[in-house]
């Protein structure tokens, strides 16, 4: 007999993907109530609107809270509290992949709660991401846009880009997709990974037409592409970030955008979120912008529950979790 077990579902999942964990197995009880939590603003929005509880609905979650054994997701309201708010909390499933700074911020890191990340589950979208915004500018997508804005039927010639080197830092689980969906096209791919060298990314910067960037956040990658990594690159480059807004220096990347040295610049994230109306980036017009939202899809949810539901097995048999989430390295 399994022992007892009590999940928090601590953000917003379709009914009958919570039926589905509630019905993972004997002795498990589920505790879920979408009022107490953020309302989604869009499908699978894991962030949402957070709810102005009354005294009585605030007494509920901190209910919930006390006696989960597992939840899905972080406390909303107080995640910093989460240790003494949950005092009986062995693991937490993650919705995000990149929760380190999260982590830190919060100092959950020095908690003894085993925490999962959602790694791998956003990958495809992304490496999708990544080639559609490689694909905006080497196919010079701006430039037709401005032709049919000035009603110009005019024939030119484009470029490809089968053939191209594309460097790709950071081959987890997303940067290993990259890699592949880009060599499908065609391309040349240099992967590097955790262990690189600073002479290695350098070495590779002058010979690299697309730089997609997919590592962590970790004190040892913020700021890792600056001024000097950008001159580095040949002119006309294209770079993707699809890791997180500190990674890049955003005043050089602006400065070499503006200067017209990089050819472009697809960013799903930025130094700071939402990113500011006064941001130069966007009057750019070789920048593409998503609002930290390319790796959202309408199957995200489903994806995320098989995953929680494949770690809850794991969790009540002993085995090791997936994607454990590693304090010494920051992911």
């Amino acid at each position: 007999m399994m022992p007892p077990l009590t999940v928090v579902v601590a953000s917003y999942l379709e009914p009958d993907l919570v039926d589905r964990i509630a019905a993972a197995g004997p002795g498990l009880e589920v505790l879920y109530d979408p009022d107490l939590l953020p309302a989604p603003q869009y499908r699978c929005d894991h962030g949402g609107r957070r709810p102005e509880l009354t005294p009585e609905q605030a007494g509920r979650w901190a209910g919930m809270l006390a006696a989960a054994d597992v939840a899905f997701d972080f406390d909303w309201e107080r995640p910093a509290e989460l240790p003494r708010r949950a005092p009986g909390l062995r693991w937490v499933q993650a919705t995000s992949a990149g929760i380190g700074g999260f982590v830190r911020r919060t100092g959950l890191d020095r908690s003894d709660i085993e925490i999962t990340t959602a790694a791998g589950i956003h990958a495809v979208p992304l490496a999708e991401f990544a080639v559609t915004g490689a694909l905006h500018f080497v196919k010079g997508v701006p430039e037709l846009v401005r032709r049919r804005r000035a009603h110009v039927y005019e024939r030119y010639t484009s470029a490809q880009l089968a053939g191209r080197t594309v460097t790709v830092v950071g081959l987890g689980g997303m940067g290993r997709e990259v890699v592949r969906t880009f060599r499908a096209l065609g391309t040349r791919v240099v992967g590097i990974g955790r262990t690189r060298k600073e002479t290695e990314l350098d070495e590779a910067l002058p010979r690299t037409d697309v730089l997609v960037l997919c590592c962590p956040l970790t004190p040892e990658t913020e700021g890792l592409i600056g001024a000097r990594q950008l001159a580095l690159l040949p002119r006309g480059a294209v770079l993707v970030n699809i890791a997180r807004g500190a990674v890049v220096d955003e005043a050089a990347l602006i400065e070499s955008l503006r200067a017209g040295h990089l050819g472009g610049a697809a960013l799903d994230v930025f130094a700071t979120e939402p990113l500011p109306d006064s941001s130069p980036l966007w009057d750019l017009d070789n920048v593409l912008l998503s609002p930290h939202s390319a790796s959202t899809v309408a199957t995200e949810n489903a994806a995320l529950t098989d995953l929680f539901l494949d770690n809850l097995r794991r969790f009540r048999s002993g085995e090791p979790l997936r994607n454990r989430y590693h304090r010494d390295r920051g992911y």
